[in-house]
């Protein structure tokens, strides 16, 4: 699970197109990870924007959306931090890259850096894979 937005411009597109590459990395067994990528923006990520943009990264990615106070709320519940910051001509967000690794009982079992590679993730997913 990652919290973002569509208009992010290096932080989002990154973690989902690495997140489609552990997919592909874990061959076989992809089929038993869920990306979720949560939005932070839900003023500009309507359901039709964000099931576009995450099909675009692999069609097996899930977006959620919520209204502005259930994403307020849902970012509390999670520790993410986000923030709107003004630009030229509309807002960006600034927020937390971490990525939330569950098992399949729905444990949260591992927070994941953004600096970590493809290959880092994938191996935490085989080894969470292998002890559930």
């Amino acid at each position: 699970m990652f919290f973002g937005f569509t208009q992010c411009p290096d932080v989002c597109p990154t973690a989902l197109a690495r997140a489609a590459e552990v997919r592909r990395l874990l061959g076989q067994q992809a089929d038993e990870l869920q990306v979720i990528f949560v939005t932070l923006d839900p003023e500009r990520d309507t359901p039709d924007v964000l099931k576009a943009y995450t099909a675009g990264f692999d069609p097996t990615f899930l977006g959620l959306h919520g209204d502005l106070v259930q994403t307020a709320a849902t970012a509390r519940e999670f520790r993410v931090f986000y923030k709107k910051v003004p630009t030229a001509s509309s807002y960006t967000l600034d927020h937390s890259t971490f990525s939330y690794l569950y098992d399949t009982e729905g444990r949260l079992r591992l927070l994941m850096r953004h600096d970590m590679t493809a290959a880092q993730y994938a191996q935490d997913v085989l080894q969470l894979l292998r002890s559930t």
